[in-house]
């Protein structure tokens, strides 16, 4: 291992992680729970149970904070195709949509890409839009709110996301951050899909009904700290929470359960250069909320990077986004290379995980995700839909991930990383053509809304 050849600590704490099971202990606890979905009692008890799961790993000054937020809870739905024949289809609503009853054409928008909604047009206008969960090759992933946004501004009624991976699974997932959407919104598999729109070419009508009601609930997160008693430090964030139609154990059971591997770590070097601070958040799934409460409530002039580990445990092959900031590419790079854990790059920025209340905020970030080998398709595999579930992890590449963590936050310990000017990071999004579905999905920063006026 270049430069820790030497280092018997390092050497003595890597060996003991090799056959350390709290990951998956955390993961096969969190997974037992009937739900963790945001603001419910479920997601509470998993709070308490990544609390515990720290303190056992020697994260101190454990604390737990709550923050307000709004608690959607799904009711039945019903979706129904009436001409050009008669029949029902399962599906399940997405979270934030409200409470309808909606009947109208059904229109095909292909991927929900802002370019196939535009070509569509005027068919919007009280339709029923229905739109693949992935988007092509050689373009951006654009997000489930993207295309939701867009095609309420089109004039749509209701929304339609269909699955693009087989197996009967309707993908959930939020309409919006912390409100209601709207207009109803619900999923549907990928061999409903391929019904959907062959009667969208037939003409087809259909009838959507959900049942849903949204109310002032609240949340909590949980961090504590490990390493020395300094001013600075390095900030560690994975969301516990889930949504309530699955385990939860891809998305993201593994992330919470790969930062307590790595918290252990960490909690046993005694060459760490600055504090880490380790937090589990909750409300992710439904609007990045949990980390917005905790950008509100450190000093981030004390935060010298955010890592979120969002993905990461999952699959063998890491990922690892550096959002904008070329020194975390490079430093991802050198400790990767230097314990031969392969790694993919992905420098552009993006806001639709933890990191983002943070990175808009000037705070470097580092996203840590997984892939499988082959790539697999766009968009979430199993994630957001039943499928989520314990057996398809491999607690090997919990624990190889959690020491791969632990040596990256290590080393950002050790090293300053320039901050993200707010101009720089709106450029590179605009880069990406972000603008327009950050506007729609209404996630466009104010402050940024004001800057662009004043241009």
């Amino acid at each position: 291992m270049t430069g820790d050849e030497a280092d018997p600590d390092l050497e003595g704490v890597l060996g003991r992680a090799w056959s350390d099971d709290r990951a998956w202990d955390l993961l096969t606890r969190l997974t037992e729970l009937p739900d963790r979905m945001g603001g419910s009692a479920g997601e509470q008890r998993a709070a308490e149970i990544v609390g515990d799961a720290l303190t056992d790993a020697g994260v101190e000054e454990r604390r737990e904070e709550s923050f307000p937020m709004h608690h959607w809870e799904r009711g039945t739905t019903e979706f129904a195709v009436l001409e050009p024949v008669e029949r029902s289809f399962p599906a399940i609503a997405l979270p934030y949509s409200p409470a309808g009853d909606v009947e109208g054409p059904i229109v095909d928008v292909g991927y929900g890409t802002p370019e196939e909604i535009d070509a569509v047009g005027e068919e919007l206008q009280g339709a029923i839009a229905v739109a693949s969960t992935t988007t092509p090759s050689g373009q951006r992933f654009v997000h489930r709110m993207e295309k939701f946004g867009h095609a309420a501004a089109a004039g749509a009624e209701a929304f339609v996301f269909a699955n693009h991976v087989p197996g009967q699974l309707p993908p959930t997932g939020a309409l919006t951050f912390d409100a209601e959407a709207a207009m109803p919104g619900v999923g549907v598999s990928r061999e409903t899909h391929d019904w959907l729109t062959e009667y969208a070419e037939r003409d087809g009508r259909a009838r959507l009904r959900v049942d849903a009601r949204t109310t002032d609930g609240t949340s909590q997160n949980v961090h504590g700290t490990v390493g020395p008693d300094t001013d600075e430090e390095v900030l560690v964030v994975a969301h516990y929470d889930a949504h309530d139609i699955s385990e939860g154990a891809l998305d993201n059971g593994c992330g919470i359960a790969t930062i307590v591997g790595a918290a252990k770590i960490l909690a046993e070097l005694p060459d760490l250069e600055c504090r880490v601070r380790i937090a589990g958040v909750g409300c992710e799934e439904i609007g990045l909320l949990g980390a917005e409460a905790l950008a509100e409530d450190l000093d981030l002039e004390d935060v010298r990077v955010v890592v979120n580990v969002d993905g990461a445990g999952r699959f063998r092959d890491l990922k690892a986004y550096s959002h904008a900031s070329e020194s975390l590419e490079r430093l991802v790079d050198r400790v990767t290379s230097e314990v031969g854990q392969p790694v993919v790059h992905e420098p552009d920025p993006h806001p639709f995980s933890d990191h983002w209340p943070f990175l808009r905020r000037g705070v470097p970030a580092l996203q840590l995700h997984s892939e499988p080998p082959d790539g697999g398709e766009r968009g979430r595999g199993w994630g957001h839909t039943e499928a989520d579930t314990r057996d398809k992890v491999d607690r090997r590449n919990l624990r190889e991930h959690a020491m791969v963590s632990a040596l990256l936050v290590r080393a950002l310990t050790r090293q300053e990383v320039p901050r993200v000017p707010a101009d720089e990071l709106r450029e590179a999004l605009r880069d990406q053509e972000y603008e327009p579905g950050m506007r729609a999905a209404e996630i466009w920063p104010e402050e940024w809304e004001s800057k662009s006026k004043s241009e």
